[in-house]
């Protein structure tokens, strides 16, 4: 299997897939000559890591388009090429990856095979290893040519879409030291960092050597504002063009032209426990499906800026719907038991403060339980204090906010870990053979229209023993200046600020 595009298709495939299929208001012909205008962002959470590349703040790299990967993602999670031009699978463990050949870091030095040898095997060798990497085992080489071979230990048909994390950014080799890895200056995005004040903000400039199309805007300046008062306060006074994370609380005080509702990969669900309990019946598990109101949930906690959810996945990723009327899924689906009589079966709810509207969610929903019949006691805590209880099964019920997609942009590790038997993340303590032939199944499909197909049907299987009832889908309000065109709208936030991100001339 190869995939490839030429250089000038490549590089509009992905600004086209940052830009078009994120974004969300592409408004006509975008033009790349330079401006003077410096665009400001506030971001809701400092790094943690010092903008290390191997950690979360990775994400911030590529929301700021410092960094890049081998590859992208579309709108569907779908690979396409960005530094590496196209990707052929020789066998089952082997890929080769041909690379991108003009890209200059923002330092000057040339992008080849063994720079990127090099990121890549920092990142296999870090502790603690890139999530994205977790439990895979990799070897990379460059060869004589211009590629990378990547050898797998298993056959891992998501190779490719793993590329994509932020935290497998290509960085030149003077970016790793002995204190960590520094990303001033040794990206090969379209804007570079010059300056870090700590967990203050940062400074970056248009790189004008970029091997794409150049950034519209000279810089972009960023500030941390961990709180959403203030940040909203920002976008409101116009000290900020782009904010993050506007909390639903706030968006009120501001124009409602001002703000764009993203759909998170990101499901509130109610998990029941299916080994020990009540919910053990699955009777009993679908007298409490039957008795949760979505509607209410959304309406009363989260004024309607969130999704009923009709399943596991939601719209932040597209195909999930389009397959929830197929006659397969439907079968799965008709084996749900039908709803027992409740007549005051005592149940414990957990979930955790550290989410403000899940506390709120848990009242409704001990209210809609014990209208059903059951008698609910809640357990309220941290989540760093009521995890290990859950995932011991300590609950007969818990509340969830639970991301469904990773950093390869696919949902069956989540499925695999929250659902199979062997999930390490089982808070229903769900173990059903035929759940896990389907998940295993959907784990070995190769990526495309079938594998999203067995997807849906691992989410059927699942929803079909009433382990999981799915609430609603979060979304994130981001909060943008009239001024502002162009700025990405990322269900997975990876990308925020591009190269066709500009302002109004004043």
């Amino acid at each position: 299997m190869a995939h490839s595009l030429s250089r000038p298709q490549a590089a509009l495939a992905v600004a086209v897939s940052a830009a078009l299929l994120l974004s969300g208001c592409f408004s006509g012909e975008v033009s790349h000559q330079g401006t003077d205008d410096r665009i400001s962002v506030a971001h809701m959470q400092p790094p943690r890591s010092g903008l290390s590349p191997l950690s979360d703040d990775a994400f911030k790299l590529s929301r700021w388009s410092a960094a890049e990967t081998l590859v992208s993602l579309d709108a569907e999670g779908n690979a396409l090429p960005a530094l590496a031009t196209e990707w052929t699978r020789q066998d089952d463990l082997t890929w080769l990856f041909t690379i991108r050949e003009g890209v200059t870091f923002h330092n000057g030095q040339e992008m080849t095979p063994d720079s990127v040898v090099n990121s890549l095997q920092h990142a296999i060798d870090a502790t603690p290893v890139p999530r994205i990497l977790n439990g895979i085992d990799l070897t990379v080489e460059a060869t004589n040519t211009n590629q990378v071979r990547i050898t797998t230990s298993t056959m891992d048909p998501l190779l490719p879409n793993r590329l994509s994390s932020p935290q497998l950014a290509i960085f030149d080799a003077a970016a790793y030291t002995e204190n960590g890895v520094n990303p001033v200056g040794t990206g090969t995005g379209p804007f570079k960092i010059v300056a870090i004040d700590g967990v203050t903000g940062a400074t970056l400039d248009r790189f004008d050597g970029y091997w794409g199309e150049p950034a519209i805007a000279s810089g972009i300046d960023v500030k941390f504002v961990p709180d959403g008062t203030a940040r909203t306060a920002a976008l409101r006074t116009g000290t900020a063009d782009v904010v993050e994370a506007i909390p639903a609380g706030q968006a009120v005080t501001v124009d409602e032209e001002l703000l764009t509702e993203v759909p998170m990969p990101r499901t509130n669900t109610l998990y029941l426990n299916t080994e020990s309990g009540p919910f053990a019946d699955p009777a009993v598990r679908a007298a409490a499906r039957d008795a949760i109101d979505r509607a209410a949930i959304v309406s009363s906690v989260y004024e309607e800026r969130a999704d009923i959810a009709e399943g596991l996945l939601g719209p932040a990723l597209p195909y999930a719907a389009d397959f929830r009327d197929d006659a397969d899924y439907q079968k799965l689906l008709e084996g749900r038991a039908t709803p027992a009589q409740v007549d005051g079966i005592e149940i414990t709810l957990g979930t955790f403060t550290d989410r403000a509207e899940l506390p709120e969610v848990a009242v409704i929903l001990e209210q809609q339980l014990e209208a059903a019949g059951f008698v609910v006691t809640q357990d309220v805590r941290e989540y760093q204090y009521i995890e290990a209880d859950a995932l011991d099964g300590a609950f007969d019920a818990f509340i969830l906010s639970r991301a469904t997609v990773l950093d390869s942009g696919d949902p069956v590790a989540y499925l695999a870990s929250d659902f199979s038997c062997e999930g390490g993340f089982s808070i229903s303590q769900l173990c059903d053979q035929g759940v896990d032939q389907i998940i295993t199944a959907a784990s070995e499909t190769e990526p495309g229209v079938e594998r999203q197909h067995a997807i849906m049907l691992a989410e059927a299987s699942i929803l079909g023993t009433d382990a999981a009832i799915p609430l609603l889908h979060e979304r994130v309000i981001q909060g943008e200046s009239a001024r502002v065109h162009e700025a990405a709208r990322d269900p997975r936030e990876r990308l925020l600020i591009t190269a066709d991100t500009h302002l109004d001339a004043e």
